[in-house]
């Protein structure tokens, strides 16, 4: 049976932080399935669309192994799209306490509503401090985002600038 797990996220932008926990994911599992999801509480900087591009390319670009899968998912129960692609397994990167904290119920209820268990990875230190909210609130008030995001991210911004 094929091992599928799904990285969620909204991935907006994607970070180097995100691709550590894909990148371990694809050492974990046969099929990565990331998840592009909106998330209402957020103002969004790029489409859905243009996140699930650039996490393409950003995963391109890094040479991972493994079998990737791009997806977008903006309505419903993230438990029936792991129902729908056969995923057993949910894959979180955790930077906190705080994080385990918020990701902890919405594991209880996706094992009840769909079997799916959560595999919880804890950030590599070099990464435990980023966020997408941070990043996006430097990018808006003019700082230098290059060390948190990868290069198609910063090419991304130039073209729509």
């Amino acid at each position: 049976m094929k091992r599928i797990a799904v990285v969620p996220g909204s991935f907006d932008p994607v970070t180097h932080g995100h691709l550590d926990v894909i990148e371990r994911a694809a050492k974990l599992f046969d099929e990565v399935r990331v998840l592009v999801m909106h998330n209402p509480s957020k103002k969004a900087l790029f489409s859905a669309a243009d996140r699930a591009t650039l996490l393409r390319e950003a995963i391109d670009a890094e040479g991972f192994p493994g079998d990737f899968v791009i997806d977008v998912f903006t309505d419903g129960l993230l438990a029936d799209y792991c129902t729908r692609v056969g995923a057993q397994v949910l894959v979180k990167g955790v930077r906190s306490q705080v994080d385990l904290s918020y990701e902890t119920p919405m594991a209880y209820f996706n094992r009840n509503l769909a079997g799916v268990e959560t595999v919880f990875v804890v950030s590599d230190p070099a990464h435990a401090l980023i966020s997408s909210t941070l990043v996006r609130e430097v990018y808006s008030l003019g700082g230098d985002i290059s060390p948190y995001v990868p290069a198609v991210v910063i090419a991304h911004l130039k073209g729509q600038l």
